[in-house]
């Protein structure tokens, strides 16, 4: 936890000097932080075990989001991610909305979903009814798979059963929502639900095939809201256009696809760093903008001061027990810089980033145009891939955006000149 996540100045230190600052505001030891500060110290045989087939690992630059303050709470970010531009527009939104209070941010619950798909049931109806008459014993038989869980606070908790046509012919579905407390949850459902599936077939008569999760979690959102001031947005002028950019996204799928892009670039950075599982994060999120119609996970109106009011409603199945984010020594580290406690708390940080970085990005578009910010950032990028290195690089990257020529063989160009 910091008490403080406003650092002036933190993108125009140097990285010792940064690491050195991430130190004093957090209080984390040169041990605890050596994973993120120096990859090629995380041990191998680590990662080894973690897939299959290990030659080595890929690196990806990892970056500090400053300003956030969500539930009255101070965070600073850890973002994985290689497009430039990301981590310094998410601090930059944060920084717009701090004084009016932040970001506030709620949830309905770390509630995950189990399927059972049940085929060749002759009357599916009555199988539905007879299901949902054992109901209790069922949510009771699955909670004996897994006591310590429920010790903990969580278990199954309800079920529902559906019936719908497929290209197959009629489908029963039993789906059981478990509360997973702090884990991502995917085998402890995984396992309620293949030990519920011989109890169901001879419940319907007909035939199991799929014992598995939904990662559609309709029943674990995360919601966070925000209001960034006119002024330092640019005026109300500029609050109408972002306005109308987003109306712009809710009304074309073509602009929401990238619109919804831009979210998950906030969200899958801090997803990556805390070792969660991006993919499952990514499926949820775009499977539930599209339940009625693919629309944007975010929402903008303004307030009668003139100031932008935006929010986010999105599905947040991460954890802080299991898989790589116990296992990894950098996602560990990444976990303490954030100081959460909770895997809900982390789902309001991460929903939080993700309604900031939609933010800057909307600005952006509706105001200098999106390339500008990001050119100049891509611009360090180029002036690094042409072989400049230090100094080097920032000065090459200025005169590439000056010249609007941000392109390798120029960078090299200009690197050749200097030297000489």
């Amino acid at each position: 936890m910091v008490d403080d996540s406003r650092i002036t100045g933190f993108y125009k230190l140097s990285r010792e000097e940064r690491v050195k600052k991430l130190k004093e505001v957090t209080g984390l030891s040169d041990e605890e932080l050596e994973p993120l500060v120096d990859p090629g110290m995380v041990d191998m045989g680590v990662l080894d075990h973690m897939i299959e087939n290990v030659v080595g690992s890929m690196t990806l630059p990892l970056g500090i989001a400053t300003n956030f303050l969500i539930n009255g709470k101070d965070y600073l970010i850890p973002m994985a991610i290689e497009e430039p531009s990301v981590v310094a527009a998410a601090s930059n939104a944060a920084r717009m909305a701090r004084d009016h209070g932040g970001f506030t941010a709620t949830d309905t619950g770390p509630n995950m979903i189990a399927q059972i798909q049940t085929i060749n049931v002759l009357d599916p109806e009555s199988a539905k009814l007879k299901i949902m008459e054992v109901k209790e014993d069922l949510l009771a038989f699955a909670n004996e798979q897994d006591p310590i869980l429920v010790r903990f606070g969580g278990g199954a908790k309800d079920l529902r059963v559906r019936i719908f046509d497929s290209k197959v012919g009629v489908m029963l579905v039993t789906e059981i929502i478990v509360d997973t407390r702090d884990a991502m949850g995917a085998n402890a459902v995984n396992t309620m639900a293949e030990a519920l599936a011989p109890r169901i077939e001879r419940i319907t008569g007909g035939r199991v095939i799929l014992r598995i999760l939904s990662n559609l979690a309709e029943f674990r959102l995360v919601r966070s809201r925000a209001t960034f001031d006119k002024e330092l947005l640019g005026g109300e002028e500029v609050v109408n256009d972002i306005i109308a950019a987003w109306a712009f996204a809710e009304a074309d799928p073509y602009r929401c696809a990238t619109h919804n892009k831009g979210i998950m670039n906030g969200i899958d950075a801090v997803v990556i760093a805390t070792g969660n599982d991006f993919r499952a994060i990514e499926s949820g999120a775009h499977s539930y903008a599209a339940m009625n119609g693919y629309s944007s996970l975010t929402k903008y109106e303004k307030s009668q001061e003139g100031h932008l009011v935006g929010s986010i409603e999105i599905p947040m199945a991460v954890g802080l027990v299991g898989g790589a984010t116990k296992v990894h020594p950098a996602a560990r580290a990444s976990v303490k810089i954030l100081g959460v406690k909770t895997a809900t708390e982390l789902g309001h940080v991460i929903a939080s980033v993700g309604l900031a970085q939609n933010l800057a990005a909307l600005r952006a578009l509706a105001s200098e145009g999106i390339q500008k910010g990001h050119m100049a950032l891509h611009a360090r990028n180029v002036a690094a891939t042409a072989g400049a290195r230090g100094d080097l690089v920032d000065i090459i990257a200025e005169k590439l955006v000056k010249e609007k020529n941000v392109k390798v063989e120029r960078a090299k160009e200009l690197l050749e000149e200097i030297q000489r």
